[in-house]
């Protein structure tokens, strides 16, 4: 039975093979769109959860409340880690890590490797990063012992065996040897590094004492602990505030501070820690994709059921005659589902095949390697074959039971008719349909609108033909910068310790409030020298900045940005002119109010910041370089560099296009968003296609009669597009406001933002009604020009 209602359904789509395409184009998009996406997330989610007892590792973070602020750390002081392990049984490993940039060298090979951490010894045996060559119990147990990935490793040593072989590590040219060769490390990772120092090279060697170091919050590293198995966390955060306070209650009196320990779970860092890089969590991009995954799927699913049931008629008198020849209505239904499962089984392999075909260009626009290829995880095609048997039976169950139950008596006499109610829900499924895809069209021009403003808005400082050059605290910087004055492509230079777009040092500061009395704040400081804020245009709104007719600059002076004037309770600037302050060892007086610039992204508001000559702090150059001859340029600053700096490699970029690339993520969120728009435009425009055709077809003797009586071509295609474009019209009014809302929390996630305004909803309509009116011109077009005669006789 089965084997011949899979003939009959086979024949059936090959004699109506423009339908039959038409339902598998439309299926096939969806789903494969639906996977793609299903493949990001399923990326996003798995961050870090193939660990063994990846579920018990967390993260330990701290709140440290001052009077000014709360600092929201993503590691403790330094020896907490040490002292919560032998505290609690409860932990039964502990790892720190910090992330770093080391110089490497090996005869003539040197590099700065920009993705370098140091870890404590248990690095390996904590987490699943499996090491080709090494013990993972000793690699990181020695000082100055170096795990490299297997990537890292080809370019010092090429086919090689590294293991025991000797680098220099860092200015001073420390002798380091290798311990490992690791895999090179995932991308669904938190940790990002090429090369792995022991810890004990650091604490020990490169900053001598920082391990004993309980004020240093500026400086920490990450601590990760793991519990032992039925370790409730939140009953040990509960124990965790006695426990600070003996091993830090006086350290936290002398700064009048106070300390908080978090857990964080590892695998949930990625998507909801606000901490670190994690400014942006991205459960909230996660979350958006998956709900669009879900309705590009169902316009899809819609396309199905309208484009089944507006055949209906064609297919009355064929059930007709079924019924009279015997046929049950369940076996009509079983036979219309089989057509359902066919044709759903026939989208599912086309939609694996546009997958396989479109996976690298989705890892291009996703900005990482979310799957190699469609066989990467064989056991998830499981999922795809799944959604294709319930997208087949939930999309094909309603025209099967619609079109099993005609009656006979009825078709074969040609009064069957599908009823109002029939209609009626045809247009309410495109009604939703073009409802989704208009709220998917607002949503595009918001995104690109916020894009176009975080690229276009004045950010308070010049950022164009800026080169910032690391010289990473090498000694020579400062005769390197004084030596680039020379070339006739250079037009200015100036040290800083950091750049606005870099990592800022975080320092506490004691400044005059405007009560009289030093108020304590962690802010971030820029250490800069004479020439900084002449160099990057910073607008002074009271008092001056740094000149060189007053030495006493050097030691005795400070200029801060005006929020950090409304942070110590001045209303305005030149209020706040002349105020002490305390800092690292200096006193003496606040001399100028910069205007607030954005020297952090566009997502965070703008922090208070202070400035002070300190030009051992500072390691990074910038060159205002001009236009002309850019490539000369840039060759004279390396030669200058190689007679300078010879041990390290030059490392560069440009201010401006750094700085944009903090809003790549951004980027690359719209870019997918518009793709699938277009995807559920198209979709949805099959549907009212469909919709269209299946109309004009129930009133080819209307138009007849209406064009016998005298009736105008433009008059017909009036009457037949006027219901649809209503229907259209009316499914962007009803989403409009939930568009509104859902861009508006999107757009909450940025402290400076556009405005949503009625010209991105009229734009919005716009498009709407004209994709409706073009997509159903076609059908409405042919059959106002069709002739009246023939359609007369065939009724």
């Amino acid at each position: 039975m089965f084997l011949h209602q899979l003939t009959i359904a086979f024949r059936y789509l090959r004699k109506h093979l423009g339908f039959t395409l038409i339902n598998i184009a439309g299926l096939s998009v969806g789903m494969a769109a639906c996977y793609l996406i299903f493949l990001y997330v399923r990326f996003e989610r798995s961050y870090d959860t193939f660990h063994p007892g990846a579920e018990r590792i967390y993260r330990v973070a701290a709140d440290i409340k001052t009077p000014s602020e709360t600092i929201q750390a993503d590691g403790p002081a330094w020896p907490m880690l040490p002292a919560m392990t032998a505290r609690f049984p409860e932990i039964v490993s502990s790892v720190r890590t910090i992330e770093s940039s080391l110089l490497v060298r090996r005869g003539t090979l040197k590099f700065q490797e920009e993705h370098s951490l140091f870890a404590s010894p248990a690095f390996f045996q904590l987490f699943n990063f499996p090491l080709l060559q090494g013990d993972p119990a000793t690699a990181l147990r020695d000082p100055f012992s170096i795990v490299f990935s297997a990537s890292a490793a080809k370019k010092y040593f090429g086919t090689a065996n590294p293991m025991g072989q000797t680098l220099l590590l860092a200015q001073k040219g420390w002798p380091v040897k290798v311990t490992g060769i690791m895999k090179d490390l995932p991308e669904n990772s938190l940790f990002r590094a090429d090369m792995i120092a022991s810890m004990s090279t650091e604490t020990d060697f490169l900053n001598r004492g920082v391990g004993d170091d309980w004020e240093w919050y500026s400086y920490h590293p990450l601590a990760f602990v793991q519990l032992k198995a039925g370790t409730d966390p939140r009953s040990l955060v509960r124990r965790f505030p006695e426990f600070v306070a003996s091993v830090e209650g006086e350290q936290m009196k002398k700064q009048n501070a106070q300390t908080a320990l978090l857990l964080e779970k590892l695998t949930d860092i990625h998507l909801y820690s606000t901490r670190g890089v994690n400014a942006v969590p991205a459960s909230r991009i996660v979350n958006l994709f998956a709900v669009v995954a879900a309705f590009v799927l169902l316009i899809a699913c819609i396309n199905f059921v309208n484009l089944a049931t507006a055949r209906a008629t064609e297919r009355a008198k064929e059930i007709g005659i079924r019924k009279v020849a015997g046929a049950r209505r369940g076996q009509l239904a079983r036979q219309f589902l089989t057509e359902s499962l066919l044709i759903s089984l026939c989208a599912g392999a086309l939609a694996a095949i546009l997958v396989a075909l479109l996976i690298p260009e989705f890892n291009q626009l996703a900005g990482k390697t979310v799957t190699t290829g469609l066989f990467e995880h064989p056991a998830e095609l499981l999922y795809l074959g799944e959604a294709v048997l319930l997208v087949g039976i939930v999309a094909g169950i309603y025209p099967a039971l619609i079109l099993a139950a005609f009656e006979p008596t009825v078709v074969l006499k040609g009064q069957f008719s599908t009823g109002q109610r029939g209609s009626m829900l045809r247009r309410i499924l495109v009604f939703v349909q073009f409802g989704l895809s208009t709220g998917f069209i607002i949503a595009t021009l918001v995104v690109h609108h916020q894009l176009r403003y975080m690229q276009q808005k004045d950010l308070g400082f010049a950022k164009d033909q800026l080169m910032v050059i690391n010289t990473e605290q090498d000694p020579a910087g400062p005769a390197f910068e004084q030596s680039l004055q020379g070339i006739p492509g250079v037009r200015s230079t100036s040290l800083s310790s950091s750049v606005p777009g870099s990592e800022t040092i975080v320092v506490e500061c004691q400044v005059e409030n405007s009560k009289g009395i030093l108020q304590s704040a962690n802010l971030d400081s820029y250490f800069v020298d004479w020439d900084y804020i002449n160099q990057y245009q910073i607008k002074m709104l009271a008092g001056r900045a740094f000149n060189r007719a007053f030495m006493s600059d050097t030691t005795q002076s400070m200029v801060i940005n005006e929020t950090a004037a409304k942070l110590f309770g001045y209303v305005r600037p030149e209020e706040a002119v002349g105020r002490s302050f305390r800092q690292i060892g200096r006193e003496g007086r606040i001399i100028g109010i910069m205007k607030d610039f954005h020297y952090r992204p566009l997502q965070e508001e703008i922090r208070p910041l202070v400035m002070r000559i300190e030009p051992e702090i500072c390691f990074l150059v910038s060159v205002k370089v001009g236009t002309q001859n850019l490539p000369a340029t840039i060759k004279q600053i390396g030669a200058k560099w190689n007679q300078i700096i010879p041990k390290r490699p030059l490392l560069y970029y440009f201010l401006d296009e750094h700085f944009e690339s903090q809003y790549r993520a951004e980027e690359r969120f719209g870019e997918l968003f518009f793709n699938f728009t277009v995807l559920a435009i198209v979709i949805s425009c099959l549907g009212l296609f469909a919709l269209s055709s299946y109309s004009t077809l129930q009133r080819r003797r209307e138009i007849a009669v209406r064009k016998v009586l005298g009736a105008t071509d433009p008059e017909l295609f009036k009457l037949l597009t006027r219901d649809f474009l209503k229907l259209v019209m009316i499914a962007f009014i009803a989403a409009s406001p939930l568009a509104w809302w859902f861009m508006r929390s999107w757009l909450d996630g940025f402290a400076y933002r556009t405005t949503i305004g009625w010209p991105d909803f009229l734009m919005a309509g716009t498009l709407a009604l004209t994709i409706a009116l073009l997509t159903i011109a076609f059908q409405s077009f042919r059959a106002a020009r069709a002739n009246p005669v023939r359609n007369l006789r065939t009724e």
